[in-house]
């Protein structure tokens, strides 16, 4: 009887590896909704659209940018977690869902490990410091002498409570004693828009929608956030290098699954991720907007995401910011 079960345990099991072999083999057969918690034109929504572009063409379905802001990212977040886990819906994670909210929302319907597979890691993205062009500095120093000069005259904006702007932000202020008072925004679009406009003078934001403008005249870049010179703006120095000594932060972006995606089918997304970063045209057009294409598998992907919620959980009890 014994022999008889574990034969009956074996063949179940092969027959599921089975199953998800042609599962995998047949995917996609239907659309692929790619979920962004934040608004079109960030970091996030150019990312996911550079890589489901491409899916679209090896795969020949529609892989569909659907755009979900709100609460941090929190609302596109949590559709998707409770999203079917057939690999037909998954979703841009950032820093800030997966490394950073269930820290600063301990309440959360969902979580970032329990509730999610993780696919790759797509990119990390230096942070960059800028300022409207009215206001009188063009160096960080100066940007701190100033602010110290003019107590409440500096107003900040983020896209969002408790993004990595926002962290970003609130530890260059505690490291160098600059008092700004934070605007919080949906998303890295209207931040911008607000900072051209002048509505806000600064802002520390992932740096692909505030290059161009930079390039462009229209808003003065100071520094980069990340511990090293950032390829796509070599002439911008790092924040630490301008006399903040010690100062580090980045985002990050990768796709991710909801929890139970038959593993065939997360190591076949995985793989065309992989590829995708590596095509001459998506690297050359990612690195122009200061975005390090990563790629690789979905273990080290898990690895990263529990180091970075390590890292930021340490950040924010520090800080003591609470939501």
């Amino acid at each position: 009887m014994r022999t008889v079960l574990l034969s009956s345990a074996a063949l179940a099991l092969a027959g599921a590896f089975v199953v998800q072999g042609v599962q995998a083999q047949n995917y996609p057969q239907r659309p692929i909704r790619i979920i962004v918690a934040y608004t079109p034109a960030g970091t996030t929504d150019i990312l996911a659209r550079a890589v489901g572009q491409k899916m679209t063409e090896t795969w020949g379905q529609p892989v569909i940018v659907d755009n979900r802001p709100g609460a941090n990212g929190n609302i596109g977040t949590e559709i998707t977690a409770n999203a079917t886990p057939d690999g037909y819906t998954i979703v841009m994670a950032t820093a800030a869902t997966h490394s950073i909210n269930n820290t600063l929302y301990p309440k959360l319907k969902w979580d970032a490990v329990k509730n999610f597979d993780p696919i790759s890691l797509v990119a990390r993205v230096p942070n960059i410091l800028v300022v409207n062009n009215s206001l009188p500095v063009k160096s960080v120093s100066e940007l701190i002498a100033y602010g110290k000069a003019n107590p409440g005259k500096l107003n900040h904006g983020s896209p969002g409570l408790g993004s990595t702007g926002h962290l970003s932000a609130e530890l260059f202020k505690t490291a160098s004693g600059l008092q700004m008072t934070h605007v919080p925004y949906k998303g890295s679009a209207p931040t911008l828009a607000d900072l051209v406009a002048g509505q806000i003078q600064v802002v520390i934001d992932n740096m692909p929608p505030y290059l161009p403008q930079v390039q462009a005249g229209k808003i003065r870049g100071l520094a980069v956030t990340t511990a090293t010179r950032s390829s796509a703006a070599p002439n911008l120095p790092t924040i630490a290098e301008s006399g903040v000594k010690g100062y580090e932060a980045g985002s990050w972006f990768g796709l991710a699954a909801p929890k139970g995606v038959p593993a065939a089918i997360i190591t076949k997304l995985s793989a065309e991720t992989d590829r995708i970063l590596k095509l001459p045209d998506v690297k050359e057009r990612l690195l122009g907007l200061g975005a390090e294409p990563v790629g690789g598998k979905p273990e080290d992907f898990a690895a990263f995401i529990r180091s970075e919620q390590a890292k930021w959980r340490k950040v924010i009890t520090q800080a003591g910011i609470k939501l």
